[in-house]
């Protein structure tokens, strides 16, 4: 009888240990989300203007950006201004793309508060500056393009984003000097460093422009 009695505790213990460690392997569990990852308001999805279709349906297709210029702009803009369109930095480069007052007058701006506070004005600027950049090197970008200096391949974004950086004049210099020209700005980012970077990004769509305007 003793025996029977102990078989039955040890029994019950089993199913008693079982069903709690179900309970534990079964319980919902609550999270809590970040105050960051929390979405407030609905963003509608993008949908380009070629996107392919099936029928009458257009599909929509997520903004990758990668190589293209999009891409290419962004990229630039992040290593610039870390994307904000309002920084001014402690040399007076002014906006996204870190305009100096200079080049902005070369582009067709000339009132400076207008262009830090609209973004569809730096846009708009920096697509002109590219432009006339294009036009500006565009030997020095065919005759260079695919060929390495230093053991950096030179590409037609790379040579644009230095462009950017440091002018087209000292970008011609570092090209004829195949190297040895190559200037820094305050921070210390040089030419070489911005054409092996931004490289290898898809710039056609911006064709080039003698004395480009917004």
């Amino acid at each position: 009888m003793i025996r029977w009695t102990g078989c039955i505790l040890l029994l019950a213990m089993i199913i008693s240990l079982t069903s709690f460690g179900t309970y534990s392997l079964m319980r919902k569990v609550r999270y809590t989300v970040p105050e960051g990852l929390v979405i407030k308001t609905y963003t509608k999805p993008l949908v380009l203007h070629d996107a392919p279709s099936i029928g009458n349906t257009t599909l929509v297709l997520p903004p990758f950006l990668g190589k293209a210029y999009h891409g290419f702009k962004e990229a630039l803009a992040f290593k610039e201004s870390g994307g904000r369109y309002t920084v001014i930095n402690p040399f007076g480069y002014l906006g996204k793309y870190q305009f100096g007052i200079g080049t902005l007058r070369l582009v067709g701006v000339h009132n400076v508060y207008t262009f830090l506070y609209s973004p569809a004005l730096q846009e708009k600027a920096f697509e002109a500056n590219v432009a006339r950049n294009k036009w500006i090197l565009r030997r020095y970008i065919a005759y260079f393009k695919g060929k390495r200096v230093r053991g950096i391949k030179i590409t037609e974004s790379g040579i644009l984003a230095a462009a950017h950086l440091a002018g087209a004049g000292n970008v011609k210099k570092y090209l004829r000097s195949y190297g040895r020209h190559d200037v820094a700005d305050a921070y210390g980012s040089t030419i070489s460093y911005y054409i092996k970077k931004f490289a290898g990004y898809n710039v056609s769509i911006i064709k080039q422009k003698r004395n480009a305007k917004v």
